[in-house]
């Protein structure tokens, strides 16, 4: 086996590397099949098969294992995937910014957020986002933790929002915790006067029709520990979901309907919803909501600006709880 020679690999690529040759990666590793790529790139096998064999050229070493189920990347060829999204990303993210500095922006970025933060504070950071006195444009992409996390690894994400959990995969990631969130019960309005007239009996509230996150979701996991805390089993949700406006419009069309949601969302929901909030305080230990941004790559001076305005929003938006 020829001994990997870094510099040479660097060479090779500096001179002859093009940006089809990475789609051409994408599409191998999409199709499994050297005649699906053909098909769906409207050009011959032989010449996928030369390009492919080109690009193994350059780096010195197959990308991809051959077999009867099709073509699968070696470990090397998976690294190689990687950065080739990353720069793909990376290329639509150019484009993107060119059109937001041609219409007088700053620059153009994407936020991975999940589905319990407060757009109060992440629409305010983005408005006080000014690099050079001019306002940035964003692109809010809403969705799971998890794939966040992998979206900001191959660049489709510049920064994402979301709970520090321990089950959270952190290579090449750092990241910050900006606050701890406080939990509310949320009812409407004449349910929430009633409730509040009296103390808190979990009891009486297990009986009520509890509009909850999915499951396996932070926030339905922790209501459901506050109940067998408190000696009783869970609630069943009659209504599962984890859009807090669903939570919102669900709870004030009943007089039966509850739920505990972080203090931030609550405060929305009072807003936007016309919820109200039970004064109760019950022990809460979601993860904290933090800040992730990659280990590795590009740092633009418009990602840090941002990530210190959300900072600063969520300090001065957290609230102690009742």
């Amino acid at each position: 086996m020829t001994p990997f020679n870094p510099d040479e690999v660097i060479r090779k690529l500096t001179t002859r590397l093009k940006m089809r040759h990475l789609v051409l990666l994408l599409q191998i590793e999409q199709h499994g099949s050297l005649t699906r790529v053909a098909e769906h790139m409207a050009t011959s096998q032989p010449a996928v098969t030369n390009a492919l064999a080109e690009l193994e050229s350059m780096f010195d070493v197959p990308l991809f294992e051959r077999s009867v189920r099709g073509m699968t990347p070696t470990p090397l060829g998976a690294v190689v995937l990687a950065r080739a999204r990353g720069l793909i990303h990376d290329l639509g993210h150019l484009v993107q910014e060119m059109e937001a500095v041609a219409a007088g922006h700053a620059a153009h970025l994407h936020i991975g957020v999940i589905p319990f933060v407060s757009g109060q504070m992440l629409s305010g950071a983005i408005s006080r986002t000014l690099p050079q006195g001019r306002q940035i444009t964003a692109t809010i992409h809403e969705g799971q933790g998890p794939a966040l996390l992998r979206q900001l690894r191959d660049h489709t994400l510049d920064i994402v929002v979301g709970w520090a959990t321990p089950s959270v995969e952190l290579s090449n990631i750092d990241f910050e915790v900006l606050y701890h969130q406080q939990p509310r019960l949320i009812a409407s309005r004449r349910l929430a006067a009633r409730l509040g007239r009296s103390r808190l009996e979990w009891n009486r509230l297990a009986d009520l029709d509890w509009i909850l996150g999915t499951p396996g979701s932070p926030i339905r996991e922790q209501v459901a520990d506050i109940f067998l805390r408190a000696g009783l089993a869970p609630p069943t949700p009659s209504v599962q979901s984890d859009s807090s406006k669903l939570i919102g419009e669900m709870i004030v069309a009943s007089d039966r309907a509850v739920s505990i949601l972080p203090a931030d969302i609550a405060d929305e929901l009072v807003r936007i919803a016309g919820a109200a909030i039970v004064p109760y305080s019950f022990d809460w230990t979601l993860p904290p909501i933090s800040l992730f941004t990659r280990s590795d790559g590009l740092r633009r001076n418009v990602d840090a600006l941002f990530a210190a305005a959300l900072r600063e929003a969520y300090t001065k938006g957290a609230r102690p709880a009742f």
